[in-house]
C-alpha cells in the first residue's frame, strides 16, 4: 500500500533543529525519520522506522545464512549474572541500574554476553551440541555522559550482537572469521565503506579484536593505515621500540636551576640558553615530559599515574584509557583526566612544572630521596641508554642528561601519546597516515572468560569437562542508518540507496487539475503492481515548491512528477542521487523506472 503524504504521519522541518550537530542527526529530525524523546533518547517515526526494518532485513539474511540462530534476550536483566563477572561492578557510571518494588537489582542491558552463556548453559552439555552461533537484534542502553550526533551515539539504540561456542581454539578461529566474512558482506549490501582496523579488546577481553570503521570526518575513532595494507585504531597501535643505547660512557646527570619554566617551550628555551650544545639545538623531543593522571577505577576509587613521555608528543587519554587496565589489574572501562590541583596536593612529591621520575631516582642525583610512591609508566620510546632533559622533582629544578636504565626505572610501558602522520606501522609496511571514522561493528574473540566465569562446560570427546570458548560480535543497527543518512545527502536533503530507502519512487503530483491527480494515482497503482514501494504526494493545496522540497529532503531515489507535461502525454522522471530529470512517456514511465532499478 502507497504511503500517501495526505494522511502519513509526517510533518518536515524546513530549518535545522537547534541541537542537531552533524549533517544525519539534522536531515533525519527535519525529514520526519526521528523525533527527540530525551538527550540521546529517540522516537522511530513511519519513515524512519522503514529504513531501520531494512537494514534490519539485511543483517538477519546475512547472520541466518551463515548458520547463525536467532534469539531474543528481555533488555531488563537481573543483577546477579553481572555480579558473578564482575561487570556490574565494573560498568561504573556507565549502565542503568534499577530497583523492582521488593529491592531487588536489575539492569538495562548493554550488552548480553552473561545471558547467552546462560542460556547455553542451560540447554547444552555436550561438544556435539558445538560449533553454535546465536544472534539477537536488541535494543541496548548505555548511560552515555554527553550523548550527542543524534543516533550515532545515543542511550538507547538498536545493536545485531551474535556469540559462537566452540569446543577449542581452531572452532573460534572458524566462526571469527565466518562472522568477519558476514560483517564484510552486510556492509556491502548496505553501501557502506567500511574499513576493518585492529583494536583492543578492552573491558571485553580476549585475545584478538577487530573493529569495522566507516570513514568519516566527524567520526569519533582516530585510525591509522599504511600503504603496505597495515590498518588499526590508533588505540590498538603498537610502537616501534628503539633499540637500547649503550650508556657506558654516558656524562653523568647534572641538576641545573631553570626558574620560570613549567612548560616545556620554556624549558628548552632555557636549555639552549644555559647549555648549549654542539650537535644542534635542543627541542622539546630531547625533554621527558611526566604528566600525572588521574584514573577513576569501577570500584569508585580515584588512583594517581605518572606517565613519562617525549615532551614533542600529545598524551592521548583515549589510548591510555584502553592500555592502562593492565597496569592497574582491574577490569571493566576506567575514567581518565589530567590529576587536578586537589589530586597533586595530596601526593607531596609532585612539583607541578617539575616533575620527574622519582619513584626510583637516584638520591645522589637528587641530593635527598623522592617522596612519591606512585606508579611510574614510560612511553615504550623511553629505553634504557636514552638521554633526557626532565624534571628534578623540585620547583625551578631540572636534571641534564638523566639516563634511563642508569638514573631511573620505571613500572612498564604503555602507548600513552598520539599516533601521528608518518609514523612507522608496526608491521613495517610502511609510514601511517591517520583517518577519522564510525564505529560500524566489532568483533573479539572472547575466549574462555565468561565461560569460566559462569561455568559454561561441555563433555569433549574423552567425556572430560570443557570450558566452551566463545567469541562476542557487534553491529550498530541504528547507527548504521545515520552513517548511511551522513554519508547519502546534499544541500537539499537525504539520498537513499535504494535497498534500504523507505520507498523506491516519490510520486508527485504538481497543479491543480483532476486529471493530474487521476494521473498520479493511476501511476502509483502500476508501480506497486510491478512490485515498487511507493510515496504519493497526493496533497490538494501544497505548492509545488514545497512538495518537491519535500521529495528531496526525504531522499527517495526515483521522483515521478505529474504537472503540466501530463497534456502532452509526458511526465518527469528525476534520479534524486544525479539530478538528472528527464521527459517520459506516461505509458512507458513504469518500465522506465524498472530498468533503472
Amino acid at each position: 500500500m502507497a504511503l500517501r503524504l495526505s494522511t502519513l504521519f509526517l510533518r518536515t522541518l524546513r530549518e535545522d533543529p537547534v541541537d542537531a550537530e552533524v549533517d544525519s542527526h539534522k536531515l533525519l529530525l527535519r525529514a520526519g525519520y526521528i523525533r527527540r524523546a530525551a538527550p540521546g533518547i529517540y522516537t522511530w517515526l513511519p519513515l524512519g522506522l522503514r529504513v531501520l526494518r531494512k537494514v534490519e532485513a539485511i543483517v538477519r539474511e546475512e547472520m541466518d545464512a551463515m548458520g547463525a540462530q536467532e534469539v531474543h534476550f528481555p533488555a531488563l536483566l537481573p543483577k546477579e549474572p553481572y555480579e558473578v563477572t564482575n561487570r556490574w561492578l565494573e560498568y561504573g557510571d556507565g549502565i542503568f541500574r534499577l530497583q523492582d518494588r521488593k529491592g531487588a537489582d536489575y539492569l538495562l542491558a548493554p550488552t548480553h554476553e552473561e545471558m547467552f552463556t546462560l542460556l547455553v548453559k542451560d540447554l547444552y552439555s555436550s561438544y556435539k551440541d558445538l560449533p553454535l552461533s546465536l544472534y539477537q537484534i536488541q535494543n541496548k542502553y548505555r548511560d552515555e555522559a554527553r550523548p550527542r550526533a543524534g543516533l550515532l551515539r545515543g542511550r538507547e539504540f538498536i545493536m545485531k550482537d551474535s556469540y559462537s561456542f566452540d569446543i577449542d581454539d581452531a572452532g573460534l578461529d572458524a566462526s571469527y572469521l565466518a562472522h568477519r566474512a558476514t560483517y564484510l558482506r552486510i556492509f556491502e549490501r548496505l553501501g557502506l565503506e567500511i574499513i576493518p582496523v585492529a583494536a583492543t579488546a578492552g573491558a571485553m577481553g580476549g585475545s584478538r579484536s577487530e573493529e569495522f570503521l566507516h570513514p568519516m570526518a566527524i567520526g569519533e575513532d582516530t585510525f591509522v593505515r599504511s600503504a603496505g595494507g597495515y590498518a588499526a585504531n590508533v588505540e590498538a597501535v603498537t610502537t616501534v621500540v628503539p633499540d637500547d643505547i649503550d650508556f657506558t660512557n654516558a656524562p653523568a646527570a647534572i641538576v641545573r636551576d631553570t626558574p620560570d619554566t613549567p612548560t616545556i617551550d620554556t624549558l628548552v628555551a632555557a636549555a639552549n640558553e644555559m647549555a648549549p650544545r654542539a650537535e644542534g639545538p635542543w627541542t622539546a623531543a630531547d625533554t621527558l615530559k611526566n604528566v600525572v593522571l588521574a584514573i577513576d577505577l569501577p570500584t569508585g576509587e580515584r588512583q594517581i599515574v605518572v606517565i613519562g613521555v617525549p615532551g614533542d608528543r600529545a598524551v592521548d587519554l583515549k589510548r591510555i584509557e584502553a592500555n592502562i587496565g593492565a597496569h592497574l589489574e582491574v577490569g571493566g572501562e576506567v575514567g581518565v583526566e589530567a590529576a587536578g590541583e586537589a589530586d597533586l596536593k595530596k601526593n607531596a612529591g609532585l612539583i607541578k612544572g617539575y616533575i620527574g621520575p622519582g619513584l626510583t631516582l637516584d638520591a645522589a642525583v637528587l641530593g635527598a630521596e623522592s617522596t612519591t610512591k606512585l606508579l611510574y609508566l614510560v612511553d615504550p620510546r623511553v629505553v634504557a641508554g636514552t638521554t633526557w632533559i626532565t624534571g628534578a622533582n623540585e620547583a625551578g629544578k631540572h636534571v641534564f642528561g638523566l639516563v634511563a636504565g642508569r638514573d631511573f626505572a620505571w613500572d612498564g610501558t604503555i602507548e600513552a601519546v598520539e599516533v601521528r602522520e608518518g609514523d612507522p606501522a608496526p608491521d613495517g609496511s610502511g609510514p601511517l597516515e591517520t583517518a577519522r571514522g564510525i564505529e560500524m561493528g566489532h568483533i573479539f574473540a572472547l575466549g574462555t572468560k565468561y565461560a569460566e566465569a559462569l561455568g559454561l562446560k561441555v563433555l569433549d570427546k574423552n567425556g572430560k569437562l570443557a570450558v566452551v570458548t566463545m567469541g562476542s560480535y557487534g553491529i550498530g543497527v541504528t547507527r548504521a542508518v545515520a552513517a548511511l543518512a551522513e554519508s547519502n545527502h546534499d544541500d537539499k536533503g537525504l539520498i537513499w540507496p535504494a535497498n534500504v530507502a523507505p520507498a523506491h519512487v516519490h510520486v508527485v503530483a504538481v497543479g491543480r487539475g483532476e486529471e493530474i491527480f487521476d494521473a498520479a494515482a493511476q501511476l502509483t497503482a502500476d508501480l506497486e503492481k510491478a512490485g515498487l514501494e511507493v510515496i504519493y504526494d497526493d496533497r490538494p493545496k501544497v505548492s509545488p515548491g514545497v512538495k518537491f522540497g519535500d521529495a528531496e529532503l526525504i531522499g527517495v531515489p526515483t521522483i515521478l512528477a505529474v504537472g503540466r507535461g501530463l497534456v502532452d502525454g509526458v511526465v518527469e522522471i528525476k534520479d534524486r542521487a544525479t539530478g538528472v530529470a528527464e521527459n517520459v512517456p506516461v505509458a512507458e514511465a513504469v518500465q522506465y523506472i524498472l530498468d533503472k532499478q
